[in-house]
Order: C-alpha cells, then structure tokens, then sequence
C-alpha cells in the first residue's frame, strides 16, 4: 500500500508542475472585486446574527476570518467601503468577543486579528480595551495547551504576533511559540504534527490509531490549511529574529513539500489528503489556504519560486474557472465541521453553512498571489 501511494505521490507531484497560465495581476484583482461584493452586498448589516443550525453573533471566528480577508484585501487596494464595513462590524460587537474577555477560546479571540489592524488604521485606547484584558491573562498563567485542535493555530497565532508588535513586548512571541509547539509535540500525546509526511492530524481523536479508509493518517485539507496560512501569516508580522522564527519557516517547507505531491491533476485539493476517495473530489477553501501559505513562501524567498510557481498557477486558476460564479459567489466550499464527511456532498452550485470564512480564505490567497512578481 505504501509503496503504491508512494508511486502515485510522485505522478501527481510530477504532474502538478508542468507549464500553467500565468497569473493575470489585474484580473486577480476584478476577482477579489467580484466575491469580496457579492458578500457585502449579501450582508449589508453587519451586525445581523448568522443562524444556522441556532443563532449566532456576527463575531464568530468564521466572520472573524473574512474580515481577516477583507483587511488583506485593503492592504492592495485601500478602499473607503471596505474600511467602513469592518469598522461598523468592529464598533457594534463594541471591539469585544463572543464569551468576554475571559475566554481562551482561539475561536472567539479571532476578532482580534481585525481590531487590532483597525486599530493600527486609527490609534484609539478604546477599540483595544478588551483585546489587551483578553490576551494579558494567556502571559500571566502557565497553561499552553489551549490549542489542542489545530484549527485554532490559525485562530489565534496571529494575535499573539500582532500583540507582540503593537506593544513591543516579545512575551507575547515566547508565549505564542510556547503554545505552538505544544500543540506540535505534545498534545495527543505526540504532538498533531507528522514531522515525516509534513502534515497535521486535526485534533488527538485522529491520531493515529486512526486512518482513512484505505489505510492511510488521516489529514483533513481545511485543518491543514489553516496551519499553513498561520504560519504564513506569523511570519509576516514578526520581527526578523524573533523565537520561533526558524521552526515557522521550517514548518511551512515541510507542509509545501507535502502538499505539492497531493495536488489535483486540476489544480484543487481534496478534503482528505491522503485518502482521495474518502468524499473525493474538489474544495476550495482549503486550496485557498494552501495557496495563501504557499504564494507567502515564494513572494518570501522561503519557497523556491521554479517549484512552487506553478502549483501555485494551477491552483488559482482551478478556483477562478471552476469555483467563482459570475455573481462572486464560491462553489465547492466545505460546510464547517472536522473532517471529510462533514458537509458532504459538495457542489459548484450548493451553498455551505457559513458563507464567510471560505470567502475570507479565498481573499487571502488572492491578495497573496497578487504580490507575486511577474517575470
């Protein structure tokens, strides 16, 4: 079986980095346009609870990753409407979180990411009150195991960084490494990550003895996904020479390395990454974090541009021709959930349970690929 899989890597693999279109900066851009406005215009009130299954504040970290998206988006092109919509959103949840500022939930304390570069837009004590009584509390106790799914990773990570930064205290840098490795090397016992396959389990119910139906661990692409974009992410925002510096970078070489033998021949991923016939077929959000931490990793000189370049091109165009509707709508996008069977069946047309943060992961991806150098 191993050997089998092993020969199909490296197909796949070899496949994924033949010539692809190149990547059209300005039309990049029209596409961040076109889905980033299909969702404003679908949520005008930014406020208003998103119910599901039950109803839920417009905090919530899958609204927290869009707004991450959407300020990435005003990074390469500052627009009035766009600073408005996450300020608006920011002062009627009054710059606080769903449970308060006692929680060490990563998943509530995602807002933050996005006050605090509102905050760095327009300086007030004010809009950073409960952040600072939220994160404080995580550099005065000892725990470090809080991110024992590693979805958080992503969640929370960059607020530490941007903490770190902003107040110029590398406690937050200490801690913040403190807390990823912990997750890397211990929760679980063993840590979430497969230094060998360059992958992460997504919390300790799937380490292993657990696989996937045909044998294989089990690595769900979104929860991957979102570790690679943290890590993208975190380095974007510390110092040179921060703790943990090396190991972020390390780490994201091993996931890219890994990632690149598992690509679609049509430039997608699929939710389980080892196992492409477990609820197989393509999904974007994940692709869109993977191209996120990848186009982060060549625009950075931590990738090798000739490698990675054309997973990259791939991947993009595969999203924009087969995932972007001409509305700006975003098919083929995983419902929440933890692993493959979550949300399934996926469709070009069918619309997941949160529309947010898929979108969010998509304008990550884009802002990224639109940084990278045309030669």
């Amino acid at each position: 079986m191993k050997k089998i899989y092993a020969f199909c890597l490296a197909a796949l693999s070899a496949a994924s980095v033949t010539a692809q279109e190149a990547i059209n900066r300005e039309e990049v851009l029209k596409t961040l346009e076109t889905t980033n406005g299909y969702f404003m215009k679908k949520w005008p009130d930014v406020g208003k609870t998103i119910i599901t299954n039950k109803e839920r504040p417009s905090n919530i970290w899958t609204r927290g990753v869009y707004y991450e998206g959407l300020m990435a988006l005003h990074e390469i092109m500052p627009r009035d409407v766009y600073y408005k919509y996450a300020l608006d959103w920011a002062d009627f949840h009054q710059w606080g979180f769903r449970s308060g500022n006692e929680t060490r939930n990563a998943d509530d304390y995602c807002a933050a990411q996005t006050y605090i570069d509102l905050y760095n837009l327009q300086p007030n004590p004010e809009k950073l009150k409960n952040t600072r009584a939220c994160m404080q509390k995580f550099l005065h106790t000892p725990e470090d195991a809080d991110w024992d799914w590693i979805d958080a990773i992503q969640m929370g990570m960059p607020v530490f960084a941007k903490m770190g930064v902003l107040e110029n205290d590398d406690r937050y840098f200490q801690k913040m490494y403190d807390m990823y490795m912990e997750t890397r090397n211990e929760i679980g016992g063993h840590g979430l990550f497969h230094e060998v396959e360059g992958l992460w389990w997504r919390d300790a119910d799937f380490d292993p003895p657990y696989t996937e139906p045909n044998g294989e661990d089990s690595y769900w692409s979104r929860g991957n996904g979102w570790v690679i974009a943290a890590l993208a992410k975190v380095l974007a925002i510390i110092p040179e020479g921060t703790i943990g510096e090396e190991q972020y970078k390390s780490d994201l070489k091993l996931m890219a390395e890994a990632l690149v033998k598992v690509q679609r021949k049509d430039g997608f991923w699929n939710v389980s990454l080892h196992d492409p016939k477990h609820f197989g077929g393509k999904e974007l959000s994940g692709t869109a974090l993977f191209v996120y931490g990848m186009a982060y990793g060549v625009n950075n000189g931590i990738l090798d541009r000739k490698t990675y370049l054309p997973v990259i091109e791939k991947a993009w165009n595969a999203m924009v021709e087969k995932g972007v509707h001409e509305n700006g709508f975003l098919g083929w996008v995983q419902s929440t959930g933890k692993e493959p069977k979550d949300g399934q069946p996926l469709a070009y047309d069918k619309t997941p349970d949160f529309e947010d943060y898929g979108l969010g992961c998509f304008l990550l991806a884009g802002t990224e690929v639109y940084r990278i150098e045309t030669k």
